[in-house]
């Protein structure tokens, strides 16, 4: 395969997208795109629909669909995956999705973090693939290597019974212990744009075969600035694949990457646009900057009130400071950004996933592939820089139905942001007050 990384420029951002008016090779030229409508829970996909994966209502018929996972009919070894994940009834998202994929059509998702969507694809993509064919035959792009890891695990469980083989890509990790799993044989790839097209450059991994592609945590992707990668990406996966695209929210870059590579696609909204999760208390405390350290370790001094939590700050060096400073003052925490090698942020995820560790405090890009879902708080230490990011931090916790609190510090020019986010949520964002602000008058 000649050079993709000679040929590739660097990557820049998502306006790069703009430019691609003739689809780069994807063969999907519909000009039009439906808006998005908000799911009832009686849509269920129309079994008439003929999308490029005709033949997989045969396959599922005969796969043995004896047993439901709520109302959705599945084969006999999804539902012992099903069973093993204790996943008993289908989320939304799920309710939603997977009737639609099933029939070969074009999906556009819109859900917050912490409801499901990845076995919402993951489940007809485990039922799209057949075992006895040796090659790619579905890819998922993702972010960040942390999501990848994940997706790639859940998938794998979901195909355990089936034989399904899933290869996670991802920076950070040995390359060649990458190509070793590959040519032992895979189904599924979960890759990182920039790692993959390291092993198309290779020639290590094929993706000719994909019938299957699936655009996760696109507006994440696009903000990284993976927009030129996934260009080319696509321009080597067949025409008549099938491609689901999932974002937590839905900007003009994403809607013309919907237009650009998806063909007449169904779109799902879970909740509103930019919509909270569910069950989150949501606070704020107004706080100078010069009292933040003071006014995290109010907050942390109660292990019973604070049991878990996961802080954002905006930089590197800021994580480090802080988790420096809370470690002087004897709190049992760590840090987790991109500086740090692929095998110590995975030994930091194993202790806050096993509660061992009580603290997180990581940056925002990083945090957005991290699955973790007995975390009680949320603290954003710096205020988020837009509305998206706020919804998508808070919906760190309270996942997938559980409680959960977010709090806010908002320092003397956070104000502006504070009023742009309140004027979203509205009075689910209250304020409270600091111990140590308080006035002790005298009797």
């Amino acid at each position: 395969m000649a050079s993709l990384l000679k040929k590739r420029k660097p990557i820049s951002n998502a306006r790069s997208l703009e430019k691609d008016s003739s689809r780069a090779g994807s063969g999907r030229l519909d000009g039009s795109l439906a808006e998005p409508h908000k799911y009832s829970g009686e849509d269920k996909g129309s079994s008439s629909h003929k999308g490029p994966n005709n033949k997989l209502e045969t396959r599922l018929e005969t796969a043995g669909q004896s047993n439901m996972f709520g109302d959705i009919p599945v084969a006999d070894t999804i539902a012992e995956a099903l069973k093993r994940l204790r996943y008993v009834a289908p989320t939304e998202i799920q309710k939603a999705v997977i009737p639609l994929a099933r029939v070969g059509t074009d999906v556009v998702g819109q859900a917050q973090t912490g409801t499901g969507k990845t076995s919402a694809f993951g489940i007809p993509l485990v039922e799209f693939v057949n075992p006895d064919i040796n090659k790619a035959q579905a890819l998922v792009l993702v972010p960040t290597r942390e999501l990848a890891a994940q997706v790639a695990n859940e998938i794998g469980l979901l195909g355990r019974f089936k034989g399904v083989k899933v290869v996670a890509v991802y920076g950070g990790q040995s390359i060649h212990r990458q190509i070793a799993l590959a040519q032992k044989g895979l189904h599924v790839i979960v890759a990182t744009p920039g790692r993959l097209l390291d092993h198309m450059d290779r020639g290590t991994i094929r993706i000719d075969e994909v019938k299957f592609l699936v655009l996760d945590e696109a507006d994440q992707m696009l903000d990284i600035g993976f927009a030129d990668a996934i260009r080319t990406i696509l321009k080597f996966v067949p025409r008549g694949r099938q491609t689901l695209l999932f974002s937590a929210t839905m900007p003009q870059t994403i809607r013309r990457l919907a237009r650009t590579y998806l063909r007449q696609p169904e779109w799902v909204l879970i909740g509103g646009d930019s919509e909270p999760v569910e069950h989150v208390r949501q606070i704020y405390f107004e706080v100078a900057e010069r009292d933040r350290y003071r006014a995290i370790e109010e907050l942390l001094q109660e292990p019973s009130d604070v049991k878990q939590a996961l802080v954002f700050r905006r930089t590197k060096i800021g994580v480090d400071r802080l988790v420096e400073y809370l470690e002087r003052r004897g709190h049992n925490v760590k840090s987790i950004h991109s500086d740090l090698s692929q095998a110590q942020r995975d030994s930091v995820m194993r202790q806050f996933k096993s509660t061992k560790l009580r603290i997180l405090v990581a940056t925002n890009i990083v945090a957005r592939g991290l699955d973790i879902p007995a975390v009680s708080h949320v603290i954003n230490y710096d205020i988020p820089d837009n509305l998206e990011e706020y919804i998508h931090r808070i919906g760190r916790t309270a996942r997938l139905g559980r409680t959960g609190t977010a709090i806010t510090f908002v320092c003397e020019w956070d104000f502006e942001m504070l009023d742009a986010i309140k004027s979203h949520v509205g009075n689910q964002l209250k304020a409270e007050h600091l111990a140590f602000y308080r006035t002790v008058k005298s009797p």
